[in-house]
């Protein structure tokens, strides 16, 4: 009796319409997107904690990215001036709190002084320094500071949502290819008038800011978030990581998720600086 054939295999199935590795990416973007607006909106002591945890996070991975070594002595230091840069913002000292990271950033060059990595290590200081101190700023500034931080959070999360959907539903001519071969010209501009609607949209349905100069900000806010996307890869690249680690699964460490709100944020509060630096959260969103 010949034996029975077994069924042919069949290849795995897809998950609906979003692949394992799309589903991992979405579970884990919105768990962190729910604890940022929940830390968010719960005041401006708890969102100081998150901003800290956050830039100890990338403080971390920028040493193991230029070094080799996430927490040596120049990544302690890096944490503490992030740590000092967190409280003074919330004091409402933010002046003293970017004394505290270029002190730091000043620190970490001595201590590494002779080697290769000094420069680029009192450049990380900064990076994950200035926006801890722009958005203590900007949330610290109450009525408006809560609306004025989502705003700038909600652009950039706009921003790279959008550009990731439009580039690889029409993908095209890539932007960059020796920096970041997946992104396209059509991704960027799907994503910074993404952001513009957004911020209308934003304005007219918080109650908060003017439609047409939140669209314009939001347009400008869009393009130097893709700006710090692109200068973080470029790094990453120089040191042949794909990604800064893998903190957050699906989407690698905190420094590949937080690189567009690091340069939107600063440019935020250099706006409001130049508008009103006694009210940065009113200058945000209204402009004036």
């Amino acid at each position: 009796m010949e034996p029975i054939p077994s069924a042919p295999q069949q290849p795995p199935r897809a998950h609906g319409f979003m692949s394992r590795e799309l589903q991992l990416r979405f579970v884990s973007g919105a768990a962190v997107a729910a604890i940022a607006l929940l830390m968010v909106y719960w005041g401006s002591v708890p969102f100081a904690i998150l901003v800290f945890l956050i830039s100890a996070a990338m403080s971390w991975e920028w040493g193991g990215i230029v070094r080799g070594e996430g927490l040596d002595t120049a990544g302690w230091l890096q944490i503490s001036s992030m740590a000092a840069a967190a409280i003074l913002a919330n004091l409402g000292m933010a002046g003293l709190g970017l004394a505290a990271i270029v002190v730091g950033a000043i620190t970490v060059g001595a201590v590494l002084f002779g080697g290769g990595r000094a420069q680029l290590s009192s450049l990380g200081v900064i990076y994950t320094g200035l926006p801890v101190v722009a958005l203590g700023w900007l949330r610290g500034d109450e009525p408006l500071g809560f609306r004025a931080v989502l705003f700038v959070l909600l652009i950039v999360v706009v921003t790279d949502t959008a550009a990731y959907f439009s580039g690889r539903l029409i993908g095209g001519p890539k932007l960059w290819p020796s920096i970041s071969p997946k992104k396209t010209w059509a991704g960027l501009i799907g994503g910074v008038l993404a952001a513009a609607v957004s911020g209308a949209i934003y304005a007219r349905t918080s109650g908060s800011g003017m439609i047409a100069w939140l669209a314009l900000l939001g347009f400008a806010l869009a393009i130097i978030a893709q700006g710090g996307d692109l200068a973080e890869s470029a790094l990453k690249r120089q040191f042949g990581r794909k990604d800064a680690s893998d903190l957050i699964p699906g989407h690698g460490g905190f420094m590949d998720r937080m690189d567009g709100i690091v340069t939107a944020s600063v440019a935020a509060a250099l706006v409001a600086l130049a508008i009103d630096a006694y009210a940065p959260a009113r200058a945000v969103l209204y402009g004036s």
